[in-house]
């Protein structure tokens, strides 16, 4: 049967942060979609026939087209359903200034991962390089406005956002501080407010759950380097 073109499907994980943040958007903006779990350890079916190329998820499927990458998939979203709860600013500068953000992010934050992937000097550098990315959105991107250069969450919220509760986990599996609230008050009380929103509230997996999980998971991943 085809589909109809209003189906909307999200396939991913409930533990990853890149899910996460499509399923708060499909949320704030009030879009009905089914969310299908899948198995990473044996990809399914579904999953290789709608990412072929890297087989990765988020994978968001609509009316049987999908579109990959979770923030291709935010701006997709914010296209499709543009007059619900806009996630971008309507002017064409405050659009600019966000996407800058979002790309800063995507960029920058990947040094929080490599800490928790690593040990020694190259987990000291990494933190090092997370308070400098840290600081910098302290400093320049905190305007003052309740969110990210503007009164409501939007697509920049959604991308630092959902990172900073997984950075959290990531803390207290390496039992390192790295969002301190003296050194960063603006982005803590940023984050307080990002963590109100009851959209958000619904998507965020039980904290516990993810701390348990990435123990194992570092366990496994400094083994395998260890071996290599």
């Amino acid at each position: 049967m085809e589909e109809s073109q209003e189906t909307v499907k999200l396939i991913g994980v409930k533990n990853s942060p890149f899910c996460c943040r499509v399923e708060c958007a499909l949320k704030l903006k009030g879009v009905k979609f089914e969310y299908i779990t899948e198995d990473l350890s044996n990809k399914s079916d579904l999953l290789l026939q709608h990412n072929p190329v890297h087989k990765k998820i988020p994978v968001l499927v609509h009316g049987g087209k999908a579109v990959v990458e979770s923030m291709i998939i935010l701006e997709y979203i914010e296209e499709t359903w543009p007059e619900v709860n806009p996630l971008l600013p309507a002017d064409l500068h405050g659009r600019s200034v966000a996407r800058f953000w979002i790309k800063f992010i995507e960029d920058k934050f990947l040094c929080i991962w490599q800490a928790f992937r690593t040990e020694g000097e190259q987990q000291a550098k990494a933190i090092t390089d997370s308070l400098e990315m840290l600081k910098t959105i302290e400093e320049h991107a905190m305007t003052g406005k309740t969110f990210f250069n503007r009164d409501k969450i939007g697509l920049t919220d959604l991308a630092f956002g959902i990172l900073v509760y997984w950075s959290g986990v990531i803390e207290e599996v390496i039992k390192v501080k790295i969002l301190d609230a003296q050194t960063f008050p603006r982005i803590t009380s940023w984050k307080q407010r990002f963590m109100e929103v009851s959209e958000i509230k619904d998507c965020l997996p039980n904290y516990d759950e993810l701390v348990t999980f990435f123990k194992l998971r570092r366990e496994t991943v400094l083994a395998a380097a260890a071996s290599s």
